[in-house]
């Protein structure tokens, strides 16, 4: 601490004999410094304050139905990212500074000076924006600062547009993706089903259900089967026990009518008539009743065959009694519904064995089927979503355009200014003072520095590092102290009328400014 003290002193004493040097080149550097600050162009500010009102009745009324998006963020970013180098050149155009700016040179100069001027300052959460800007005109400040506040308002309106542009040509490119994709879903599950219609049925059941259904499809036809064929036997057991009559037959009959054949043939025509009303040709009701009536018919040629060979030039034939004509008619149907009933039952058994044959194929259709059913159904629940998407955007650009979801307000329009807002010449004058004596001071510091002196015998014997036998003291006279207390007086002088011209400058910048 001692020798820190020391060295301290030491280097004061070094600037003190240089100390007109420095009081003089003070003098020089706070002259020079008054003038710079005084010869500084003034440059007047032009202030706008906007209210930006985000708040609107149509908000809470369109919650849920329309997109809102989150207008005080928005409006903050604006804000901060308005002055770029785009809208500043937009400016210049609006502002008419163009017709200055002659050169390249001078408009990237022009362009530099706007970005760094403008300012936008908000207050906080009130949505409450300052627009300002100095310039040396009065009249150009005002009119950057308009330009500045239309292209504020313009840059938020636009700027929704523009989000609101850009969103929904998004939404419309990913609804036709998914509507693509949607199509190409259907086909493929079209196609499927056709591959496996046979397998699939109706698409609706899987294999259990379908096994279980044509079990009991199967059990039911048995069952009318066995109905049918128990009403036929005892339709056979009374026409055997019937005793036919005999009566006269006419002279005009025929002696080879059948009428039971030909009753049961013409039933049977009738019944495959309202057969082919309601189903094909394949279908095993009308195959069974052709059969029937095949072989009835085949039946009926024999007979006829038998009577005409058996009962040639027979005077009268046998004429059967009307309630066993009846019996044998009930006795055709009988067997006409036990045919189809017969054949139904083997339809039925041949698509349950198709089915347990193909038990190792269907589970591997049906997991593809689910497969393509949970692809479909995800492409339709996206695409539905980004159609009700779309909508709520349609609606959100309607409610914006008509309902004015965000308003900008001037609160105050762009003032004209009378008074210069910069340079502080009030506080740059002092600072141009203190910046001279500290010229002034570090000018004896390098002084001290170039020519530097021993002050003590410490010093001397510590720098040169040889011994110092002894020292020679000063005696001064009452000569030498008179001239030194004068130049005591005269370097303070020389201080103190510095500062008071610094003072005296400061007081007539203000003076002047007020």
């Amino acid at each position: 601490m001692e020798e820190l003290f020391s060295q301290m002193v030491g280097y004061l004493r070094g600037m003190w004999r240089f100390r007109w040097w420095g009081l003089a080149f003070a003098w020089i550097a706070g002259i020079a410094g008054g003038f710079a600050v005084y010869s500084m162009p003034d440059r007047y500010e032009s202030t706008a304050r906007i209210y930006v009102d985000t708040q609107s009745v149509l908000r809470p009324l369109m919650s849920g139905l329309a997109v809102q998006p989150n207008t005080n963020q928005q409006i903050a970013i604006l804000s901060r990212t308005l002055i770029t180098r785009p809208n500043v050149e937009k400016l210049i155009t609006m502002a008419d500074l163009d017709l200055a700016a002659r050169t390249p040179g001078e408009r990237e100069a022009l362009i530099a000076e706007l970005t760094g001027g403008l300012q936008i300052l908000g207050a906080g959460r009130d949505n409450l924006f300052t627009l300002a800007y100095q310039d040396v005109h009065p009249e150009r400040a005002q009119r950057i600062v308009q330009a500045l506040v239309s292209l504020f308002v313009e840059s938020g309106l636009v700027g929704k547009r523009q989000d609101s542009t850009s969103a929904r040509r998004f939404i419309d490119e990913q609804i036709a993706s998914y509507e693509q994709k949607l199509t190409e879903a259907e086909n493929r599950l079209k196609d499927f089903r056709l591959r496996n219609m046979a397998l699939l049925g109706d698409g609706g059941r899987d294999y259990v259900s379908q096994m279980t259904e044509l079990s009991a499809q199967l059990r039911q036809a048995e069952l009318e089967l066995k109905e049918a064929e128990n009403s036929r036997d005892s339709l056979k057991r009374q026409l055997a026990g019937e005793d036919p009559v005999l009566l006269e037959p006419p002279a005009n009959s025929s002696p080879v009518s059948l009428p039971e054949i030909d009753g049961r043939i013409d039933l049977l025509k009738k019944n495959l008539d309202g057969l082919l009303l309601r189903y094909t040709d394949e279908h095993p009701d009308v195959v069974g009743a052709r059969r029937v009536i095949a072989q009835l018919e085949e039946q009926k040629q024999k007979e006829v065959e038998a009577m005409k060979k058996a009962d040639a030039g027979a005077p009268w034939a046998p004429t059967a009694n009307p309630v066993v004509q009846q019996m044998k008619i009930s006795l055709a149907e009988a067997e006409a519904r036990v045919a189809s009933l017969a054949a139904r039952v083997a339809e039925f058994g041949s698509r349950l064995a198709q089915l347990r044959s193909s038990a190792e194929l269907l589970p591997k259709i049906e997991a593809e089927q689910t497969q393509l059913n949970r692809d479909y159904e995800v492409h339709k629940r996206n695409y539905e979503s980004l159609v009700t998407r779309r909508e709520s955007a349609n609606m959100s650009v309607e409610m914006t355009a008509q309902g004015g979801i965000t308003e900008f307000r001037v609160i105050d329009p762009p003032s004209l200014p009378n008074k210069p807002a910069a340079p502080n010449r009030a506080l740059l004058m002092p600072l141009a003072g203190l910046v001279g004596l500290v010229a002034g001071i570090a000018l004896t510091f390098l002084l001290s520095q170039l020519r530097p002196a021993f002050g003590d015998v410490r010093s001397l014997r510590e720098i040169t590092g040889l011994p110092v036998l002894g020292a020679v003291s000063l005696l001064a006279d009452p000569v030498f102290e008179r001239r030194r207390r004068r130049g005591l007086l005269a370097f303070g002088g020389g201080v103190t009328g510095f500062v008071m011209a610094v003072a005296g400058m400061t007081a007539m910048v203000q003076l002047l400014q007020g």
